[in-house]
């Protein structure tokens, strides 16, 4: 039986009341410069060709990241790149009296979804012909060339190698970022008075080494205490704002920053080495230790 490839926003905050279950959460390779994260809450579930024939999704290409996490240190001004929220449905390329009719139904008001349970030959038919959150490079050509130049709302017709489709753009959004920023970088937006009304500051560190040193305007939520503050990270913080993540060298504080980047969070930086990285680069009056 054909399974949906499927695409859904909203993964729940998962319930952690120990170190120990986190690092089947965050993972990282501490040799790669360059890594790629998916800005979905939940990823697609890719099948085979054979098992998954008929999916708009390119079988050829994997899923492209939707941030570029990288050392080169400068972070994204005005965002990402354009995510839609697609819903279609599919018919064979020879069943065109079918496609007119459908086309007709929709033309008098009737939803796209509704036919596409009743009509699509798509695996993804099971969901209404919901495709969830896409981005350039995840279909084959064809269908994101019309995806990507459809007016929001309006159903289009385009075709593939699967048959014809019918396409409806739900909604579109900037795609999430998820980014170091370098500490002579931090230090300039230090420098801009409404920085630290506009940005969320987390500093994941222990209490006794903030005892130590620290910057302004960082609240501290200590990765050790992660089952205490994680369940309610997002009525504490607004996963639209801009969030920077520190801790001592870096490390942790990507850990959590992947980790909010995978709860929605739009634009979420980790500050490359740290606080001790930014006393020794930036400012030495901050004490190392």
């Amino acid at each position: 039986m054909l399974r949906a490839c499927q695409l859904r926003a909203g993964l729940p905050i998962p319930k952690l009341s120990s170190l120990s279950t986190i690092p089947s959460l965050f993972s990282f390779s501490s040799h790669s410069k360059i890594h790629t994260f998916s800005s979905t809450t939940k990823p697609f579930h890719f099948h085979s060709p054979s098992s998954l024939p008929l999916s708009p999704f390119s079988s050829i290409m994997p899923p492209k990241s939707t941030a570029s996490y990288s050392t080169g240190g400068s972070a994204v001004e005005g965002g990402g790149e354009r995510e839609i929220l697609v819903q279609h449905l599919l018919v064979k390329e020879d069943d065109q009296k079918l496609l007119l009719d459908l086309q007709q139904r929709v033309a008098r008001g009737e939803d796209l979804s509704d036919l596409a349970v009743d009509h699509s030959i798509c695996p993804s038919k099971d969901e209404g012909g919901m495709l969830g959150w896409v981005r350039k490079g995840q279909m084959v050509p064809e269908f994101e060339e019309a995806a990507f130049s459809a007016p929001l709302n309006k159903v289009v017709k385009c075709k593939t190698k699967f048959g014809w489709h019918l396409l409806q753009v739900l909604s579109e959004r900037e795609e999430a970022v998820l980014k170091y920023i370098q500490p002579d970088e931090l230090h300039v937006k230090f420098q801009d008075p409404t920085f630290l009304e506009e940005a969320q500051l987390i500093d994941v560190r222990e209490p006794e080494e903030v005892a130590t040193a620290s910057l302004p305007g960082f609240t501290v939520l200590p990765l050790r205490q992660f089952g205490t503050w994680g369940p309610e990270i997002n009525t504490k913080f607004d996963p639209q704002k801009d969030t920077y993540v520190l801790c001592h060298h870096g490390a942790r504080s990507m850990q959590v920053a992947k980790w909010l980047h995978s709860q929605g969070f739009r634009k979420v930086y980790n500050i490359s080495g740290g606080i001790h990285a930014y006393a020794v680069q930036v400012d030495p009056s901050v004490p190392t230790y």
